[in-house]
């Protein structure tokens, strides 16, 4: 071998291991992107559950008066949860990825639409008069459909952040693996808007209450309200993956 030969051969050798100590370099810089995210989304994933879990609640004779208070609780935590949410992603900064800066900002950018949104679903529900059971119920609807497409906002803004080498990243991480699949609107199977079932990242909050056509028993006349029914079992998009998460 001659020296030119052996000079390409070497620089061979150190292009091969420049490119494994980079990749050894962005797998460690986006382990510690996601723990960071995922520690600070593990708190408002829990909240969004407890918040979704109880949407899915019908609880005999509740007046309705008392059925709109607990609801417009349900929402306010759904619309905190999301922006707290997008308050973590945007503190966690870009990932380290192709394209990182715009899917992380627009992770944030839907996340803080949907907290917006739900802040509005619950100014709306607040607005409902309880007097009239058949207004009160329709009315009840409309906020449903409206929490369906936020809770759809919320999925995807989590799955920007649940493919490729980010998903596998957050996948390792304590505070994203708690999450389990959400059921979508209307749905009983799971979907959390993840990429795929089983992943973990941070859910989506307020992935998917659904109108449901019964509710809570009113009092006066026997006419039941239909409550925003998310999954019971459902997580927000904490789960599946987030999610974050919806």
């Amino acid at each position: 071998m001659n020296k030119r030969q052996l000079a390409a051969s070497a620089l061979g050798v150190a292009l091969v291991f420049g490119v494994t100590a980079c990749d050894e370099d962005n797998t460690a810089q986006l382990g510690t992107w996601a723990k960071g995210l995922c520690d600070a989304a593990q708190t408002p994933i829990a909240q969004s559950r407890t918040a979704l879990a109880d949407t899915a609640k019908v609880q005999p004779e509740e007046a309705p008066a008392d059925l709109q208070k607990r609801l417009s609780a349900d929402l306010a935590a759904l619309g905190k949860t999301n922006q707290d949410l997008a308050d973590a992603i945007d503190k966690a900064g870009a990932p380290k990825v192709d394209d990182g800066v715009n899917v992380q900002q627009d992770a944030v950018s839907e996340l803080k639409q949907a907290a917006q949104g739900y802040q509005d679903a619950q100014k709306k529900l607040d607005a409902l008069t309880v007097a009239d059971q058949a207004k009160f119920a329709d009315g009840l609807r409309s906020v449903g459909d409206q929490v369906q497409r936020l809770s759809r906002l919320s999925s995807q803004a989590m799955n920007r952040l649940q493919s490729g080498e980010l998903g596998d990243a957050l996948k390792k991480q304590q505070g994203c693996k708690a999450a389990t699949p959400a059921a979508a609107p209307g749905a009983g199977t799971a979907d959390t808007g993840a990429p795929g079932a089983g992943t973990t990242a941070p859910g989506a909050p307020g992935a998917s209450p659904a109108v449901s056509g019964s509710g809570a028993p009113a009092p006066q006349g026997g006419e039941s309200a239909p409550a925003p029914a998310g999954s019971a079992a459902a997580t927000p998009a904490a789960s599946s993956a987030a999610s974050p998460t919806g």
